[in-house]
This record gives structure tokens, C-alpha cells and sequence, in this order.
């Protein structure tokens, strides 16, 4: 990567911790230490500042991990063949293994339904092209091999891979329909948020259109362009709407809901091997309608 003029005069730990490698802080700087991470193709200290037109180098060790293993698991699969399958997860999932989850995730359930899975994303995201939060329900595309996977990728890329989800706000939104377009990146402040920010950001638009009003919320359907983390979530906290029962950008428990009540509900996209449009929906799912039902009217 190289510095633009608007990256410039940032410590390279703290730079490169917002750039979404996966890695934190300290992971950074270890790997400054041991000079895995090059400026103009020399090593450099981690409170090294950046300087416009600085090209960085990174070679990224291999992620160090528990064998993750197969566990059967019962999974609502509502479209699969030879390529891929498309997953109605549910909430509180996680979708693959990391720190304080090595197993009973998607990916373990996945490893016993799958004899192989793409392995693009490595040995603990095999298979995922794209993730949904733990406590967000609905579906999720998986790549049976690396065809696929780089197919679906290049569709997420370029926006024809059609993501659609429901969501109750808090609130009343007064427009019908719009369009949130505001760059998202790391919190500048708690490392583990996004933030609305122009700072070490990327683009993300959400569109949206109002399905119902109630007193005091509003049900929406939403349809991501882009694929920025928590994107949904943040984008609704920033127009100060946040969804429903967020305990991290929104108000937390409400209405008896301890997590946030967002939905993947549809996924449209170009099957990679013949390149026919499919689309996979699914119903909402319980909590989702007894929310709804406890409501008040306006």
C-alpha cells in the first residue's frame, strides 16, 4: 500500500491497526520487531511516522490456530449445489472460529456438512465470502471451492451481489426511502467500533426504504452497495436511528430484545459457473415477528 497526503504524520502501528488486517496494535508492532513489515523496503521503528508516498510492505505470518474440527451441526441450507451453498443462519451464531470461539461455529458445522470448502480465506474462515454479526440473523453465502469463491468475491467487489435486510429502527423516520452515503472506519476512540469518519475510512452507502411506523420505531428494508463492517448498524446510529436492541451503537435491551434485531432476508446474485441470476429469500424469523407484534401502533 502507499501513504496518500491525507495519511501522512500517523504512527505506522497505529496506521496500519485501522486498516482491517485482522491483526491488533500489538500484533502490529511484533511484526515491526521482527521486520515482517517494510517503509520503501526497509525496516522501520513501530513509532515511525507515515510520510506522503511512503510504500509499505507487509508479509503477513500464517494465522496460528487450534485444528479446527467438524461438528455436526443442524443447518437451515436454503439453496446448495456443486459450487456453494446459501446458509439461513441464526442469531447468536458465530460464524467462524476466533478467540473465545474455537468451536460450535457456522465453520464447525459447515466442516461436517462439506467434505471441502474454499480455502481462500485461510484455515479459520474456509468457505466464508462474506460474514454476518453473530446476533444477526438470515443468509449467508459459503463457497464449496476457490472458483467460487473468487467469483462471488469479485461480485461483493464490483456491487452485483445484491445483500437486502429488514430491520427495525428506533425511532420515526420521517422519509420513505433514501440513501445513506457516509465513509466508515475504525472508531477513533474505542478500537472495537466503526464510526462514521473521514479518517482512515472507506466508502459504504446504504439505501433504504420504509416498510411500516409505529410509535416510536420504524421497520425498514435495507440494501447494502458496499460491505463495510457493521455497516447497517452503524449507518442507522449515525442518522440517529439505531437498530433495535444494539447494545453497542444503539440503546441495548429494549422491548425484551437482548440483541439486535436486524435480518438478512435476501440474496440475489450470478451463480459462478453458469452465470444465471439466483436469488435465495427467507421468511423472518420468530423474534423478529414478535417484535413486530409488540409494537405500538402509531
Amino acid at each position: 500500500m502507499t501513504i496518500t497526503c491525507d495519511q501522512e504524520g500517523v504512527r505506522l502501528d497505529a496506521f496500519l491497526a485501522e486498516q482491517d488486517l485482522g491483526c491488533t496494535r500489538s500484533a502490529i508492532q511484533r511484526l515491526l520487531e521482527r521486520g515482517d513489515i517494510l517503509v520503501n523496503g526497509a525496516p522501520v521503528r513501530k513509532n515511525y511516522k507515515t510520510k506522503n508516498g511512503d510504500r509499505i510492505d507487509l508479509q503477513m505470518p500464517e494465522p496460528e490456530a487450534p485444528e479446527i474440527l467438524p461438528e455436526p451441526m443442524d443447518l437451515d441450507i436454503r439453496y446448495e449445489d456443486g459450487d456453494l451453498l446459501v446458509i439461513n443462519k441464526p442469531k447468536g451464531l458465530v460464524v467462524h472460529p476466533a478467540p473465545g470461539h474455537w468451536s460450535g461455529t457456522l465453520v464447525n458445522g459447515l466442516m461436517a456438512h462439506c467434505r471441502d470448502l474454499s480455502g481462500i480465506n485461510g484455515v479459520l474462515r474456509p468457505g466464508i465470502v462474506h460474514r454476518i454479526d453473530m446476533d444477526t440473523s438470515g443468509l449467508l453465502i459459503v463457497a464449496k471451492n476457490d472458483f467460487a469463491h473468487q467469483a462471488l468475491a469479485d461480485q461483493l467487489q464490483d456491487h452485483t451481489l445484491r445483500r437486502v435486510y429488514e430491520a427495525v429502527a428506533v425511532g420515526n423516520i420521517r422519509e420513505d426511502g433514501g440513501t445513506i452515503d457516509a465513509p466508515i472506519g475504525r472508531h477513533p476512540v474505542d478500537r472495537k467500533k466503526m464510526a462514521v469518519t473521514e479518517k482512515n475510512s472507506k466508502p459504504a452507502v446504504t439505501h433504504f426504504e420504509v416498510l411500516n411506523r409505529y410509535r416510536g420505531y420504524t421497520h425498514l428494508r435495507l440494501r447494502l452497495e458496499t460491505g463495510r463492517t457493521h455497516q447497517i448498524r452503524v449507518h442507522l446510529a449515525y442518522r440517529s436511528h439505531p437498530v433495535l436492541g444494539d447494545c453497542v451503537y444503539g440503546r441495548g435491551k429494549e422491548l425484551g430484545l437482548g440483541s439486535q434485531c436486524l435480518h438478512a432476508r435476501t440474496l440475489t446474485f450470478l451463480h459462478p459457473r453458469t452465470g444465471e441470476p439466483v436469488t435465495v429469500e427467507c421468511e423472518l424469523p420468530p423474534y423478529f415477528t414478535e417484535i413486530l407484534g409488540k409494537l405500538p401502533p402509531v
